[in-house]
């Protein structure tokens, strides 16, 4: 490490208000490591709350690793804490939760010191684990790597994995191994017996509060206090991770919230409101109401279009807030039934127009291409869409902003068997939607292609990807695809062909609970456009998780 390093940590501790410092003496030593930058990494909160959970244990000390672009070509990494390299730790902890960042996985361990595969290691290394929410739905890409994965919500299975760990670190690892296999929820590869790992998930979401720790400027949403309102997702979209993943739908009550945002206010009057559709909480209107007489300034996550509160929205009016985030997710009706959305055209005109009315100035549209079944027709129903919702709102001094990306199928949704559609069929959709909304002011963000493909290569891949990973010479599309053909790998055979519903599937070693049969009706109903209604608040038994 450089004094340079040592110092742009320090500055970075400077900015950051409630950071927790611990001594080393006679602790487990957790690195606690975010594959990607600190302005990202820190704009997680699940990344706090596991920061947090591990902090208060007596005998634990937490610092976190992040890996920065500059480190990338020059420096180890270190903790920011106490600026210790990785080898000065006795745990590893990778937190996850974007396949894209599989590839800093492996550099990070690299420039570290550390044997990347873990067959490698020996008991004088750190025990490396991960979790996440990609890793949950298929470890298996990184498989190679780790000695152990925790499969579903942290707070859940940490109880347990720290009581074994505690107890067995000073013993061989392979007995440790073996005895975190016996934790629900922990996956070691290199001793699968072919029993699925169950998804673990926190039954009381108020029996572990979930807000931000740390709060530094040096974030995507800059010394703002998150809350997080809710877990999991009913609606069952059916190529969404978290609405399958993330079940059942729980929420906290107003009063632990509002004490939140009490402690959260001491900082700063932005607070953040997070969930996977903050209007589901059936508090909000309350919620918001209360917070606005506390002097807080709101924002919040996403919205969906229907339910959507005109009370919210006037307090994140009242806010300050400028932005709003609607997402359609497709031009068509008759793909919104394919993929269970729900929302009509006149659900959507009403909620941007509901937007606009109450003084917000920007609307964010997110749309995906290269859906199943999708034709010509249903990119040309999104521009016409855009342009109609366009011609509504300028007059009220609102604009629409459209973030488009491809349909990407993850592990344990309706849609996991299907193909995405071809690089060249993406490009061209992706650029009439650019062409023709462009020229008429309507700015477009278009995600990589190329990237998206990668995307749903690591998301339905098996553990042959490790090797790719591991022999990858440079972060770009070139190196991946030139380390995919000297693995004698093809990205067809894991994102261009529809997988038969006989074909054993590489993440089948967890289980989210959700059934595989309840899965494949869900895709039959997806064919004929068949609806299915949200989950009731309790007594529904269809999926399995309940």
């Amino acid at each position: 490490m450089t004094w340079k390093a040592i110092k742009d940590a320090r500055q970075r501790l400077e900015k950051e208000k409630g950071t927790i410092h611990k001594d080393w003496g006679g602790r487990i030593h957790v690195a606690l490591i975010y594959p990607n930058s600190y302005y990202l990494g820190m704009s997680s909160l699940g990344f706090q709350t596991i920061y947090a959970f591990l902090n208060s244990y007596g005998n634990i000390v937490c610092e976190r690793v992040f890996w920065e672009p500059e480190i990338r070509r020059a420096e180890e990494p270190i903790s920011l804490e106490s600026q210790r390299p990785l080898p000065d730790f006795d745990v590893l902890a990778f937190s996850i939760s974007y396949e894209l960042d599989y590839f800093n996985v492996v550099q990070l361990l690299k420039a570290g010191g550390i044997p990347f595969f873990a067959a490698d290691r020996n008991e004088s290394h750190p025990l490396v684990i991960a979790g996440g929410p990609s890793v949950t739905a298929n470890p298996q890409p990184l498989s190679p790597f780790f000695d152990c994965f925790a499969i579903g919500e942290g707070e859940a299975i940490l109880p347990r994995f720290i009581e074994v760990m505690t107890k067995g670190l000073q013993d061989k690892k392979d007995q440790l191994l073996k005895e975190l296999a016996s934790v629900p929820g922990v996956y070691v590869p290199a001793l699968y017996d072919g029993n699925p790992v169950n998804r673990q998930w926190l039954a009381d979401l108020d029996s572990a509060a979930t807000s931000s720790v740390i709060l530094t400027p040096d974030t995507d949403l800059s010394d703002m206090y998150l809350i997080e309102i809710a877990r999991g997702c009913g609606w069952g979209c059916r190529f969404c991770l978290a609405g399958f993943w993330f079940r059942p739908f729980r929420f906290r009550p107003l009063k632990s919230l509002l004490a939140q945002a009490e402690n959260g206010l001491t900082y700063g009057k932005r607070i953040g409101l997070l969930a996977a559709a903050v209007s589901d909480h059936p508090e909000i209107d309350e919620l918001v109401s209360r917070l606005r007489q506390m002097g807080a300034e709101i924002s919040v996550s996403s919205l969906r279009i229907r339910p959507l509160s005109k009370a919210v929205l006037r307090g994140l009016a009242e806010s300050g807030t400028h932005t709003v985030s609607l997402a359609p997710e497709a031009g068509s009706e008759r793909l919104r039934q394919f993929i269970n959305k729900g929302a009509t055209e006149s659900d959507i005109i009403e909620a941007v127009d509901n937007v606009a009315e109450q003084g917000l100035r920007r609307i964010k549209l997110y749309f995906m291409i290269g859906l199943p079944t999708e034709s010509d027709d249903d990119i040309e129903e999104i521009v016409r869409l855009a342009l109609n919702l366009k011609g509504r709102i300028e007059r009220m001094g609102c604009r629409i902003a459209l973030t488009v990306g491809p349909f990407v199928p993850k592990a344990g949704t309706p849609f996991q068997w299907l193909a995405m559609a071809s690089e060249g069929m993406l490009n061209r959709r992706m650029n009439r939607i650019k062409s023709a909304l462009t020229r008429s002011g309507i700015e477009v963000r278009a995600e990589s292609v190329g990237w998206s493909l990668v995307q749903g290569t690591l998301a339905r891949g098996d553990a042959r990807l490790g090797a790719a990973l591991a022999s990858m010479s440079g972060y770009s599309l070139a190196a991946w695809r030139r380390a995919l053909q000297e693995c004698n790998l093809s990205a067809d055979f894991y994102i261009h062909r529809e997988l038969p519903f006989d074909e054993p599937l590489p993440w089948s070693v967890v289980d989210s609970s959700v059934t595989p049969e309840y899965l494949s009706e869900e895709l039959a109903k997806a064919r004929r456009r068949a609806q299915t209604q949200p989950c009731p608040p309790k007594d529904c038994h269809e999926c399995g998780v309940c």
